[in-house]
């Protein structure tokens, strides 16, 4: 074989693994664009449904898409396209309006023309209140971030999803609010961790429907103890292996 042989198959192999890289790096972008997107929970805000430590898919054609579906959020267009209605009950990501550069996940309390009020504690939508009874308590700091037992509320939302909630502290900031009225196009959200969520009630306020980037689907990996995935070393100890491929609800 000739140098020129030989330079010319290096250069073909080269030319190759490239092509494989740029088509590998386009269909991950393609997966993460329109069809599912990791996400990884960063505070305690809907514990003790979805704790720190938690690594998410989220199913980006839930409610369709917006420019927000796209890495970067470059505005291409306006509005959604094939979009469809988050139904109330539904853990959902989306972008923080007051700077859509950051990932919010809460659950979906309010839809469009609804009436949402927190009285004593107690959820009220339109006027109703919300089902809810104490199922128990938790002392377990990995779940409530706390060195005591917590109280564990569970609610359901008039379409029958049900979910738990923790009642940090009796009479807080956030359980006596004003009739909050949710304008067309828009969403109410809440955080399960009622004591310890910023959301609708303080600066998340009423969220857009284009800021929408889909619904939490399905838990496939968590750390407990701050870990980093990465640090194998720690799994022994900190793996949540429980909660391994756990549906979220």
């Amino acid at each position: 074989m000739s140098v020129a042989d030989k330079s010319q198959k290096k250069s073909g192999g080269l030319g190759e693994t490239v092509s494989v890289i740029v088509q590998a790096l386009l269909l991950a972008l393609v997966i993460r664009t329109f069809l599912f997107q990791p996400f990884s929970i960063p505070s305690g805000s809907m514990r003790p449904t979805l704790l720190e430590g938690d690594y998410l898919f989220v199913t980006k054609w839930a409610y369709g898409y917006s420019h927000h579906s796209l890495p970067f959020s470059p505005k291409l267009f306006s509005g959604r396209i094939w979009g469809s209605q988050p139904e109330r009950g539904d853990v959902a990501v989306f972008k923080f309006p007051p700077n859509p550069s950051l990932d919010y996940i809460k659950r979906v309390i309010g839809l469009p023309g609804d009436r949402v009020q927190m009285r004593g504690g107690q959820l009220f939508i339109n006027g109703e209140a919300v089902k809810r009874e104490k199922v128990g308590e938790i002392d377990n700091p990995d779940i409530t971030e706390m060195n005591r037992p917590v109280e564990v509320w569970r609610e359901t939302l008039p379409n029958g999803v049900s979910y738990d909630t923790l009642d940090l502290t009796p009479n807080g900031i956030g359980d006596d609010t004003r009739e909050f009225v949710v304008p067309e196009g828009h969403y109410f959200m809440m955080g399960d961790n009622r004591d310890n969520s910023t959301d609708s009630r303080f600066s998340v306020g009423f969220v857009p429907e284009d800021h929408l980037v889909g619904r939490a689907n399905i838990i496939f990996f968590s750390i407990a103890g701050g870990a980093s995935p990465l640090e194998i070393w720690r799994w022994p100890s900190e793996l949540r292996g429980s909660r391994l491929f756990d549906m979220v609800r």
